[in-house]
Parts: C-alpha cells; structure tokens; sequence
C-alpha cells in the first residue's frame, strides 16, 4: 500500500486514527517523493534500486503516520530499523538495504547534515559460503529446460554473468567473430568482457534472429524504439531504433516503461528466470538452492577446478577485488576441504 502514497487522497485514508495531518503536509509529502526520484534518476541509479528505495522511504513515512522526514531524526530512524529486524525478521542485508534508502533521503535528496547519522551502525551480516552445483548436477538441471529457459540458463552458467547483465545484454555486444561478450554498465558501473560459449553460437545466432522478426514488426507498427542509457538517445536520436541496441532476449509484449511512460519492448523479466530454475530443479531432485547466481557461482569454482588462474576469473566475474573471488577456493581441495583429517590418514 505504500506504493501509493504520492496520492493525497489514499495517504489520508491509511493514517492511523488520531493523526492530526493536514492537505498541506501530505502535499509536502508527495512533493519530496517525487524529488526522491529526480535525485535518483539524475545520480543514474537502476530502476531496481529506484524502485527499492522509494519503497523504503514510503514505508519510513507511514510507519512514522504520514510525519515529514524533517520532523523525524535518528530516534525514528533506529526504531523503524529495530521493528523491521525484531517484528519483521528480515535478513542483514534488507535491514542494511533500508538503512541506505534512508540516509540517502536525508543526505542526497534533504541535504540534513545531522550528526547521529554517523552513529548510525549497519547490521552485521553473516558471511556465507555459496551455493555451488557439482557438473554433473549441473547437466541435470539444464536437462529439464528447454527453449528460451534453457539458453538463458545456459548463458548464465557459461558466462558467469549476473541475471539483470544477461538480461540487458544488447545484440551489438555479442561477438561471435572473436567469441566474446561484453558487458555494458556492470556492477560498479564497469565494463568487462567474458567468454561466449561455442556451444551457444548457434542457439544465441537464432535468438537474435527472431529478436530481430520482433523489432521489424514493431517498426512497422511504429514503435521499435529501445530505452537506452544516461543520454545517449538525446546525442543518437535514431540509435534506440537500430537493431545493434534491442535486446538480445527481448520480452514477448510491449509495456509501458516506467521512467516515462512510453510504450517500448523491454527486456525478459526476470521473474521469468527464477521460476524456470526453481521449476527445473525440482524436476532433476536437486536439494540445493538454485538461482541465477548459483550458476555464476558455478561457473567461477568449475573455472577453478579446470586450472585457471584466479585473476583471469575475477577479470570474468567483474570482482572489484581478489578477495571476493577467493570465496571460491572454500569449495575446492585448496581452502580448507583441502586437509586431510588425521581420522583417513
């Protein structure tokens, strides 16, 4: 429901019973929620964490009865973080995701300076090894997929690419000539090349094939124009029209694109991912958890496995630092599986 608080209207049907609120604030309200937005879109943030964001800041106000962020300070704050981790039981992370909406509303959009900001301390999150399939599980898995599931998977898993990486993957960014892709706007908002499976030349040659039947039929029905990034349609104003730029996994409808509302085709979604590995693994009897990133997970320790240096995976992976791809060796005989206990010797 907190979805909707930019209107005046429903923000008044939710306040609590005795909350002495009136036009004017609500309309303060909606006002700096739509600046919350600019703010966002002017810092280039993804719309996914746009979207988190705004939900973290709606729920702060009316958990605090509709008061204006202003009013509130670090009591309020600590307190709405506390329920979330005391009633709601989220995870480290989500309470550490609302922590950070949080301060960029005071800091970035309210430009407050208050000095309990940094008193503020983040939970501790436990660190965990990953979820890891052995080849043989992964060769079930993909087993039980087929079409569109099945090559998406496969990407992911031959790439070591992040799910939202391959699923914004543009068709000017697979080079079949030289066998690689490129990644456009990672995490860090780095660029990296990875390999391109051969096995998948031929299966991604046909999936922009019929990437490309849709874009001339949108075309022709006057539309086929892609969102592209930062401000790259103002500079090309006929590039989000060229095919280089569609996606190379673009979804069956158009939709209407949050960001401003024109109708455009956008990528595949990525619920659609998930469900087909949930649905996949519970066909092939694995136990484990899978993902998306468990596929990336395994693609970087069968790289290892395979003898390859650890500082050629992490140029793959988009590792800012050797240490997070080190995580890996814990899977293999080189951490700590790799010492015999002196019960076998």
């Amino acid at each position: 429901m907190f979805y909707l608080i930019e209107s005046p209207e429903y923000a008044t049907r939710v306040a609590e019973p005795g909350w002495q609120g009136n036009e004017s604030q609500l309309e303060r309200i909606s006002a700096l929620v739509a600046d919350v937005r600019r703010v966002l879109r002017v810092r280039h943030y993804s719309i996914r964490t746009e979207t988190a964001y705004l939900g973290w800041i709606k729920r702060f106000i009316l958990a605090n009865h509709l008061r204006h962020p202003e009013e509130l300070g670090h009591r309020e704050v600590e307190a709405f973080l506390s329920r979330l981790a005391v009633e709601g039981k989220v995870a480290p992370s989500t309470q550490n995701q609302a922590l950070s909406a949080l301060l960029f509303l005071y800091r970035d959009v309210l430009r407050m300076r208050l000095e309990w900001m940094e008193e503020v301390v983040r939970a501790k999150g436990a660190r965990k090894l990953p979820v890891v399939l052995a080849r043989d599980e992964v060769r079930c898995l993909l087993a039980q997929l087929d079409g569109r599931a099945w090559l998406l998977a496969s990407v992911l898993y031959g790439t070591g690419m992040r799910l939202m990486e391959c699923l914004r993957l543009r068709v000017k960014d697979v080079n079949f000539a030289r066998g690689e892709i490129t990644v456009r706007d990672g995490k860090g908002g780095k660029d990296r090349r990875t390999i391109l499976p051969r096995s998948l030349v031929e299966p991604l040659q046909f999936e922009i094939e019929r990437a490309r039947v849709l874009h001339a039929a949108d075309l022709a029905l006057g539309f086929g124009a892609v969102w592209l990034p930062y401000a790259l349609a103002r500079k090309y104003p006929n590039a989000a029209a060229e095919f280089g730029w569609q996606y190379v996994f673009p979804a069956r409808k158009r939709s209407l694109d949050q960001r401003d509302d024109r109708e455009r085709r956008h990528h595949v979604d990525a619920e659609f991912v998930s469900r087909a590995l949930k649905s996949a693994r519970d066909r092939a009897g694995l136990v484990k958890h899978v993902t998306a990133h468990t596929l990336r997970h395994s693609f970087a320790t069968h790289l290892l496995e395979a003898g390859y240096d650890i500082r050629t995976i992490q140029e793959l992976l988009g590792h800012k630092d050797v240490a997070t791809t080190q995580i890996y060796t814990h899977v293999l005989n080189r951490g700590p599986n790799g010492v015999a206990s002196p019960l076998d010797r």
